[in-house]
């Protein structure tokens, strides 16, 4: 721990591959004395750009923080010979002593070196002669909202860890005497934090008295990401993990060495934090949901962009991002937001040729939209088989079997009409799962069988993307060989009709904002909290759900679901063979809301565990399509042993991430998560 603080000295990192003309493009040189630099206005920009460079990795969704993403049940990555360390994750090989650095999930030094950095920051940027005062405000508050930040990305990762306050860490301590401080303690500097920063920071970065133009500091931190912030740590603090109701289990009687315990007792007031704090977001009244209304479209073509330009729009017309971060470069992700697009896209084949088929969505995300006529969600969960969910064995609403629905059915003459044009993406025989869905899902997947959106592809014109076992299909199933092994492509980051033939120019010229905070989470951790919190607000927690799913053209929840009692907290409702009081209902469908809303957003996986779902949902075989099958429709049979790989483990100690073995030699007395 003594050599968890950096030497400004040594300070030379800088944030990768951003845009030219980002206030975050600098290169850092060695200074001669923390006076000098901290004296001269260029030297504290850059230096302030510098404590950037440790924002979390969140978008890289198969490394570092963003491979959450794989160890999710959202998604289903294809076993090869790129796996990175949170395929381990998921198959339950890791513990402390194979956690060594970031590339293996140990945040543990680059996180402290950055919160005493941010500290350092702020103990000598009054030094700072050049600045106006205006300015100099502002900066500090960046600069307490990233050191904040940073100690919520520990927390979210390790559970509770050690405040140092508005000090540098001492590099004189004893180890020895080092432990965790509480959760509350943990909780209550960081919400602290924000506040200051709240109070000191500008909602826009080029506002008079700063001197900064908008263009050249895009994506530095205002007002609106720290409120947002907030909002998102005092969700977390009044969840089941993290506010006493984890039932009992290995953390309600965790202490440290000094006998405080780690985790509180339940405290129902915080979801009224939790939502008095997205709301104050929400009331700003300065972001919008994206929404687009071109008159050449179909309403339904028009929901789909909407959903579409929460990425592809940029920072001055894309209004619902609060506060978002170029798709960066970092290590496999050389290629950025193009490299996600590469890994996701199909390998080899007649449509890319740079594609890996790596990143793919699972069967249980792909179930989970709802049907657009109706708003319902037709999957309301699953059997199981040798007490694991069986995604082969999904439960259906009898409403949305009735619409068309069918697990086993076929729609003859489809006509797909998202990112395609009809006058070459003719009718095809489609399953009828993948008919009459969410805008979103068309927005996020391309089904075996349906329509690449392309007119071009890597064998000249259009082709439909299918994966079986036959050279008939356009991305054939291979054993050995980089295939699509799960049966859909997730597209979210692809633009239609981008021939993807140049690895430079198709795919390494491609960026994108990161979404790190946008009104849709805001709107959603709302009616989460409207609906737990002490006076109960059902009507205000439908009303911000139904906002989110009113962009993409869906009904109201009442609407979709007539059967329910909403009102009642404790009164049982049915749907189909499903039984739930109304609250439980509205608290399935939010998180069902985010899981499509977000999907690859790395929300899903901070969800499941905040909830503690994982260790019920995370355990299950590889589902995927058939796709060692020889024809199309035998490939639409949902198998457990197609995919070449282990199967997802989850155990309770699974909420928390180990502390890495270094560390705890190092810390002889630290507490380590329960159950490593």
């Amino acid at each position: 721990m003594k050599k968890i603080s950096t030497l400004f000295f040594v300070l030379v990192l800088c944030l990768a591959a951003v845009s030219c003309d980002s206030f975050f493009d600098i290169n850092l040189k060695d200074q001669a004395t923390l006076e000098d630099t901290m004296s001269r206005s260029s030297t504290v920009k850059r230096y302030l750009a510098h404590l950037y460079a440790y924002i979390p990795r969140d978008e890289n969704t198969r490394n570092y923080e963003g491979g959450t993403v794989l160890r999710s049940d959202e998604s289903l990555n294809a076993k090869s010979q790129y796996e990175t360390f949170w395929y381990k994750v998921r198959r339950g090989e890791y513990g402390s002593d194979n956690t060594t650095d970031e590339s293996s999930a140990n945040f543990w030094k680059r996180y402290y070196v950055a919160i005493n950095e941010c500290t350092t920051f702020l103990d000598n940027v009054d030094l700072d002669k050049e600045d106006s005062q205006e300015l100099i405000t502002q900066m500090k508050g960046e600069a307490r909202f990233l050191r904040a930040y940073y100690y919520f990305v520990l927390l979210r990762h390790y559970g509770p860890v050690i405040v140092w306050g508005d000090q540098a860490a001492d590099q004189n301590v004893n180890a020895d005497e080092l432990d965790r401080n509480t959760l509350e303690q943990n909780f209550d500097f960081i919400v602290t934090e924000l506040d200051k920063a709240i109070g000191d920071l500008r909602f826009e970065i080029n506002e008079e008295g700063l001197g900064l133009s908008l263009a050249a500091n895009k994506g530095r931190v205002t007002k609106g990401a720290a409120m947002a912030l907030k909002a998102r740590v005092l969700l977390y603090a009044a969840s089941p993990l993290y506010n006493g109701q984890n039932g009992g289990g290995i953390f309600s009687s965790l202490t440290n060495f000094r006998g405080e315990p780690l985790f509180p007792a339940y405290d129902a007031a915080k979801w009224d934090e939790a939502a008095t704090a997205a709301k104050a977001v929400i009331d700003l009244g300065r972001y919008q949901l994206a929404v687009e209304n071109d008159p050449a479209k179909t309403a339904f073509q028009n929901a789909a962009a909407s959903y579409q330009d929460t990425w592809f729009k940029g920072w001055d017309t894309n209004n619902e991002i609060i506060w978002g971060w170029w798709y960066r470069a970092w290590g496999d992700e050389s290629l950025g937001s193009g490299c996600d697009i590469a890994y996701a896209a199909p390998a080899g084949g007649k449509i890319a040729l740079a594609g890996y088929s790596l990143n793919s969505p699972s069967l249980k995300l792909v179930d989970a939209y709802p049907m657009q006529e109706n708003g319902r969600y037709p999957v309301l969960g699953y059997e199981r088989t040798a007490g694991m969910p069986d995604y082969s064995r999904p439960i259906v609403d009898p409403e949305c079997k009735d619409a068309g629905y069918d697990v086993n059915g076929w729609v003859d003459g489809y006509q797909q009409t998202i990112d395609v044009d009809p006058s070459w993406a003719k009718p095809f025989k489609a399953h009828a799962t993948t008919v009459g869905r969410d805008a979103r899902y068309y927005a996020n997947f391309v089904p075996n069988g349906f329509w690449w959106p392309s007119s071009t592809t890597n064998s000249g014109g259009p082709v439909r993307f299918t994966c079986y076992n036959s050279a008939e299909a356009t991305a054939p199933y291979s054993p050995t060989d980089a295939c699509n092994r799960v049966g859909y492509v997730w597209r979210r980051l692809y633009k239609a009709d981008n021939p993807l033939k140049d690895l430079t120019a198709d795919y390494q010229s491609v960026r994108y904002i990161y979404p790190a905070f946008r009104l849709a989470e805001v709107y959603l951790s709302y009616a989460e909290a409207c609906n737990e919190k002490t006076a109960r607000q059902c009507d205000e927690a439908i009303r911000y759900v139904d906002l989110v799913r009113a962009r993409v053209g869906l009904c109201g929840l009442r609407e979709a679901y007539p059967e329910i009692d909403f009102d009642s907290a404790d009164g049982i409702s049915k749907v189909g063979d499903v039984s739930r009081s109304g609250k439980e209902w509205l608290r399935w469908f939010i998180l069902q809301e985010k899981m499509c809303e977000f999907a690859f957003e790395g929300q899903r996986h901070y969800d499941a565990l905040r909830w503690m779902l994982a260790l019920d949902e995370y355990n299950t075989e590889n589902w995927t399509l058939h796709v060692t099958a020889d024809n199309y429709e035998d490939s639409y049979q949902r198998v457990s042993d197609d995919y070449i790989g282990g199967r997802s483990v989850f155990a309770q100690r699974d909420y928390l991430f180990p502390l890495g073995s270094a560390q705890r030699a190092e810390m002889t007395h630290f507490t380590q998560n329960p159950g490593w």
